[in-house]
């Protein structure tokens, strides 16, 4: 067995039988059948039989196997088959709804694919990281997760986070050439890179020598990229409700049993309704229904693009407050645009189609956009179009400046071999490529300003307040600013950049992408602040907030610097005054996260890159971009925009907001139709008027006016003022002193219609009041969803027709119970008596009242269900 970490780089190449070119399609076809694919034991999905089994494995389960065994104890055999059969369908609703939104949600998880850079045939393309067999050659880059272990061929500044391995908490250094002990610890191997480690600077390529579990971290079981889906703050708070429910519900089933007893009822069928009646006062549907809601609304998401990573994120989106955003790419469209230089002296404007330079300045520019071009690092291009370049937008845009002016950067090239790369970083706030020009060393490097300007010499060309004047300048007219300099250096690396001669400034124009201003005005509508974090000097971050509408006419963004400058200790809680950051690093953004929460608000982060990752684990809502963010970025995240685009937030935060509001309408719907089956129990007890609900009719208005119904509820579309309310409060109660209010409204309504249509049909045939009411609560309880559908009227058609669910619902709960009256073997079950035309006309009436009292009210904004 080859000891990787200590064989020389050659030796390994030909023990992997690879070359630096990487694989072919063929052999890299072939080995995947030997190897197979380079993925981990899937996350453990769970079993059709286990999600059957826990349907079982609740109070509610329970409650009705109580009520089956009480039954058939005292001889009533029918009815406990009867209990035992809505024990059966009640567990089948719970299996099938469960099992298809966990196999919904497993199918989101497993969109999510990590992809691998890896040359093949000579060509760099991307790849399914799961495709990777040993042999093939990678490409590893700031920002990436390792996809598999692989011997380093080649590193430039490469660093890696290998604290999944390791545990270590600082980046290693790596470095292709080292030769290591056979023994050598992992977290010393310097020359190695490990499957689901993150590459945090510089580049590198690697032979792949080990895929799936054979990597190091499938030997020690780690699942990269499993998502653990967790209950939500809300699903946790309703199931403590529920249980809090049961306790409540029990005593009010003491009550009635007590009063039953006293009236002289019957033990059995005392003790019998006592159970049944707490069996209909606890909403059983609630955590069905509840898992529903939230996987229709995290398909919802995912057709709008957005990827839910983890299910609290759903949860989290109805109450967010504030949206920090990286700029460029996000808020801008990335196709960065060379549009003025400084250079010699000269300021020029540069038209994107064809620059025209004026005489006297043509050689200075010129001199300036080659080494533009020669900082620039891209893959070549594949046509004639400058814009054919593959690689960072902005080093795109400096060789196609270059090209406008005549310069062939081939050529440039060619004649000029790269030594050595100091690749971009956050910190370093400059990029340099080294080139031997005639026997020496030449450094061309681009940047910030005033890292540029630290490392030149002025000369006589113009004094540092000269050129900070021009920084400025350019900056306030709403463009990234970037200084080019150039220079012999004494060896290729980042401490010999001092000396350089500054070439000039060159202004890049990046406009707004689409949709941006307009998303922007809208979650200001719906009462969320959108702030900007980017790079970009303070003047350029100012004038593009303006532009978007980040920033106010009278506002000024804040610098990297200033927050620095800030005394040690100082509250955080200020920066929240700010709408607009610039010169911003990772530190920075974990501050503002940071500081925006310490002020209750709660936050959505949005990024693309590694300096990200910190401040999107912090946010209450990370979101990161699908296509372009970095691994690292993506698997910080709890959302993944699939597309990118700003505009795509707006659209998630308007899907959580759905889902909460559904949520509350079906807890609504639920809680007022079970508080009106316990107060038509619990008040003819009181009366002591005669049962007016058999504890098996009971049993069937639980399964058939509140499951369908419900289950309806959570289709229920957008209303039209979703994206017009402010932000819910973090910690609003699911039943506020409010919705508690107008649960009992409801309730109360639906009980006096009960009791009236029991009392109407008279004490002398109790089977056939009892039959009346049956029926005047089911019609009521299937009525009052149009009063839970929305917070105004719903007898529009439009309105109406808007779900057809719940239209489904209701005809199907109406046909249901009409069943019980036509079906003579259903009949004798639930012991429906037959009814005369006039009793239809009494029930229907009285069934129709709270459904009519809630649609005037809110009709009349008198009345809401909030």
């Amino acid at each position: 067995m080859t000891i990787w970490h200590a064989t020389e780089v050659a030796d390994a190449l030909a023990a992997l039988q690879t070359t630096p070119d990487g694989l072919s399609e063929d052999e890299a076809a072939r080995r995947l059948k030997q190897y197979g694919l380079n993925q981990l034991a899937p996350p453990k999905k769970a079993s059709a039989f286990g999600i059957l089994v826990a349907q079982l494995n609740s109070v509610i389960a329970y409650l009705l196997v109580a009520a089956a065994v009480i039954s058939f104890a005292f001889g009533d055999r029918l009815e406990a088959g009867a209990i035992a059969a809505v024990l059966a369908i009640n567990t089948l609703i719970g299996f099938v709804t469960e099992l298809r939104a966990r196999r919904a949600m497993e199918a989101l998880v497993d969109l999510d694919v990590p992809h691998a850079s890896v040359i093949r045939d000579g060509r760099l393309v991307v790849i399914d990281a799961r495709d990777l067999v040993p042999g093939d050659v990678i490409e590893l880059e700031t920002g990436r997760l390792v996809p598999a272990d692989a011997r380093l061929l080649t590193a430039a500044e490469l660093g890696i986070d290998e604290a999944p391995l390791t545990g270590e908490s600082l980046p290693v250094e790596k470095a292709a050439e080292t030769m290591l002990a056979a023994d050598t610890p992992l977290a010393d191997r310097a020359n190695m890179a490990y499957k689901g480690t993150t590459v945090v600077s510089g580049l590198g390529r690697a032979a792949v020598t080990a895929t799936g579990p054979r990597t190091e971290v499938g030997r020690i079981g780690v699942l990269v990229g499993a998502v653990k889906l967790e209950p939500t703050p809300l699903e946790r708070r309703l199931d403590a409700l529920g249980r809090r429910l049961v306790w409540l519900t029990l005593g009010v089933a003491a009550i009635v049993a007590v009063l039953g007893i006293a009236h002289g009822l019957p033990i059995g069928a005392v003790i019998e309704t006592a159970i049944a009646l707490a069996i209909a006062a606890v909403p059983e549907a609630l955590p069905i229904v509840a898992t529903i809601a939230l996987a229709v609304g995290v398909g919802r998401m995912a057709r709008r693009h957005a990827l839910v990573r983890r299910l609290p994120a759903v949860e989290s989106l109805g109450s967010t407050t504030v949206v920090c955003t990286d700029k460029t790419r996000t808020l801008t469209s990335g196709e960065m645009t060379v549009v003025r230089v400084w250079a010699g002296g000269h300021d020029v404007r540069l038209d994107a189609a064809a620059a025209s330079v004026p005489e006297g300045a043509r050689e200075s520019v010129r001199a300036l956009l080659e080494a533009a071009a020669m900082a620039s690092r891209v893959q070549p291009k594949t046509t004639d179009d400058a814009r054919a370049w593959r690689g960072d937008p902005v080093d795109i845009a400096m060789i196609a400046a270059a090209e406008r002016q005549g310069i062939d950067r081939a050529a440039l090239v060619a004649g000029r071999r790269e030594v050595g790369l100091l690749p971009f970083s956050s910190t370093r706030k400059l990029m340099a490529s080294f080139r031997d020009v005639g026997g020496s060393v030449v450094a061309y490097a681009k940047g910030a300003p005033r890292a540029i300007l630290d490392a030149c010499r002025h000369g006589d060309q113009s004094s540092a307040q000269d050129l900070e004047a021009v920084n400025e300048t350019f900056a306030a007219d709403g463009l990234r600013v970037l200084a080019v300099a150039t220079g012999r250096v004494a060896q290729p690396a980042g401490e010999a950049l001092a000396g350089l001669t500054f070439a000039g400034f060159v202004g890049l124009a990046d406009p707004p992408a689409p949709g941006v201003k307009e998303t922007i005005q809208r979650l200001r509508e719906a009462g969320l602040r959108t702030v900007m974090l980017t790079g970009d000097q303070r003047l350029t971050a100012e004038a593009i907030g303006r532009s978007l509408g980040v920033l106010g006419a009278g506002d000024r963004a804040i610098d990297g610097r200033e927050i620095d400058a800030r005394p040690p200790g100082a509250p955080g809680g200020d920066l929240a005054a700010y709408a607009a950051f610039s010169r911003i690093t990772p530190e920075h953004k974990l501050a503002i996260v940071r500081a925006f929460q310490s002020r209750g608000e709660i936050v959505a982060m949005l990024g693309d890159g590694v300096n990200d990752a910190a401040a999107l684990r912090q946010a209450d809502v990370g979101v990161a971009m699908g296509r372009r963010g970095t691994d690292v970025a993506k698997q910080a995240a709890a959302i993944v925009l699939q597309d990118d685009r700003f505009e795509t937030i707006a659209a998630a935060v308007e899907e959580g907001r759905v889902i909460f509001d559904n949520i509350r309408k079906f807890v609504f719907y639920l809680f007022s139709c079970n508080v009106a089956e316990v107060l038509v129990v619990l008040g003819s007890s009181v009366a002591g008027l005669p049962l007016p609900l058999l504890p098996l009719q009971l049993l069937w208005l639980n399964l058939v006016t509140d499951t369908f119904p419900a289950l309806a509820l959570a289709m229920e579309p957008a209303e039209g003022d979703v994206m017009r309310r402010p932000p819910r409060q973090p910690g609003e109660a699911v039943l506020s002193r409010a919705f508690i209010t107008t649960v009992l409204f409801y309730g109360s309504l639906i009980t006096a219609s009960s009791l009236a249509a029991f009392i109407w049909a008279g004490p002398a045939d109790v089977e056939r009041a009892r039959t009346v009411a049956f029926m005047t609560l089911a019609i009521a309880q299937t009525l009052h969803l149009g009063n839970a559908r929305s917070r105004g009227p719903v007898l529009s058609p439009r309105r109406a027709f808007a779900n057809r669910y719940a239209l489904g619902a209701v005809a199907v709960s109406l046909g249901l119970q009409l069943a019980t009256a036509a079906v003579a073997p259903l009949a004798a079950i639930l012991h429906v008596a037959p009814l005369a035309w006039t009793d239809w006309l009494v029930i229907v009436g009285l069934a129709s009242v709270p459904a009519v009292v809630g649609q005037i009210k809110k009709g009349s904004y008198l009345f809401s269900t909030d």
